[in-house]
């Protein structure tokens, strides 16, 4: 009975390893996209607030000398039409006509001249805002992308939640329960990423020989293709161990001098006379 519920257990929790693998490296790719994004904007922003200030610096400058030389100009005129006006209330006849067209001339340049100034003064203004306009639109945009990030990562963080919160305990051939494993190369990449332990990969062909991984030594004595099962040989601290008739992603574990934690390996793949896996040990020492 206890084999059977055993064997339930390791069969679910097979499928929601991976499962959270998937997520673990879902929610850290769109946590490193979002601090992308973040700081993508910001150097937006920044390069945008720099730009329209710089835009408006200049436009001000440029409209300090221009509304200056406006306002001599205007000046000018306005003393030459008044010049011209006492000119034609004290000239006679044929003088005194010419002096009044003279007079109506520099007030229709006077009057045209003032309404260039404020188309001038306008169209500058306009250009401010469209800077302006323009920037708060980039702006808005990016701050819409990185909520829309944002929620994606709260959604995938909920989900990875659920997803631990329904995981079932992970059993070694110990009985203790496992960390996470890996069931092919993409997951054991996740679980090296998440730092917690140490790994190392081996491919062990069938031989009469000890293969070094890490600080164990392993020898594979039988590799059972049909039936998807295996047996290996460990030497630890100068002990030896067998592994015998062991299932593909089954945690096998054993103990080594000073550590609390049960180191693990883990057989991913078998074929004629060879497997391939990783073992898993602790980070900390004594742990």
């Amino acid at each position: 009975m206890n084999g059977s519920e055993n064997s339930s257990s390791s069969g679910a929790s097979r499928i929601l390893v991976p499962v959270l693998i998937g997520a673990v490296v879902a929610l850290a790719a769109a946590t490193v996209y979002l601090f992308v994004q973040l700081d993508g904007m910001r150097t937006e922003v920044a390069g945008m607030r720099q730009s329209v200030q710089t835009e408006v610096s200049k436009l001000q400058d440029a409209s300090s000398l221009l509304d200056s030389a406006n306002r001599r100009n205007v000046d000018a005129l306005r003393e030459e039409l008044e010049t011209a006006r006492k000119a034609a209330a004290s000239a006679v006849g044929q003088v005194k006509i010419d002096a009044q067209r003279h007079a109506e001339d520099l007030a229709r340049k006077l009057e045209a001249e003032q309404k260039r100034q404020q188309q001038q003064v306008s169209t500058e203004l306009s250009a401010v805002k469209e800077a302006a306009s323009t920037a708060n639109t980039k702006i808005a945009d990016v701050s819409t992308e990185v909520s829309s990030v944002r929620t994606e990562v709260a959604a995938t963080k909920s989900e990875l939640d659920k997803t631990i919160a329904e995981l079932k305990s992970v059993r070694g051939d110990l009985g203790v329960q496992s960390g996470l494993i890996a069931t092919n190369g993409k997951e054991l990449t996740a679980l090296k990423a998440l730092g917690d332990r140490n790994y190392y990969e081996f491919r062990i062909a069938k031989s009469k020989k000890m293969e070094k991984v890490g600080s164990v030594s392993m020898r594979l004595t039988n590799a059972d293709t049909k039936k998807n099962r295996y047996t290996i040989q460990l030497i630890a601290d100068d002990k030896q161990v067998e592994k015998k008739d062991k299932n593909v992603n089954e945690p096998l574990q054993f103990y080594v001098a000073g550590v609390r934690t049960p180191y693990e390996i883990v057989v991913n793949q078998i074929s004629k006379d060879l497997i391939v896996g990783y073992m898993a040990t602790p980070k900390v020492p004594g742990r």
